[in-house]
C-alpha cells in the first residue's frame, strides 16, 4: 500500500533551499518515492493558510521503504544542509485501497 509524506514548510533562505532541494530529490529517488507536489503556494479553499507556506507531497511504494529513506544517511545529509533554511513539519500517512 502506497505511503505519503506531508510536507508543509516555510523557506528563509532560498540558495540554501536549493542546495538540500538536489540532496533531498536524489534521496527520495533512490529509496522508490516520487514527487506529487513539489513546493506549491497552496490555494485555501476552507480555513486559512499562513502566508509565505509552501506544501510539497511525496509517495513511497508503502511505509517500511518511506521509513527506510527518512532514516537513510542520504537524507539526513540533505536534513543537515536545510538546518536553518527552511522551517519544516512532516506528516506521514499511509494510502488506501482503491
Amino acid at each position: 500500500m502506497p505511503a505519503y509524506v506531508l510536507v508543509d514548510a516555510e523557506v528563509y533562505d532560498h540558495e540554501t533551499a536549493d542546495r538540500y532541494r538536489v540532496l533531498a530529490e536524489e534521496s527520495i529517488a533512490r529509496y522508490g518515492g516520487r514527487y506529487l507536489i513539489q513546493g506549491t503556494v497552496p490555494e485555501a479553499a476552507e480555513g486559512g493558510w499562513p502566508a509565505g507556506r509552501v506544501v510539497t507531497t511525496l509517495e513511497f511504494p508503502d511505509m517500511a521503504r518511506l521509513r527506510e529513506w527518512h532514516t537513510s544517511p542520504e537524507y539526513a545529509r540533505a536534513a543537515a544542509v536545510r538546518a536553518g533554511a527552511i522551517d519544516v513539519r512532516m506528516l506521514f500517512a499511509e494510502g488506501t485501497p482503491a
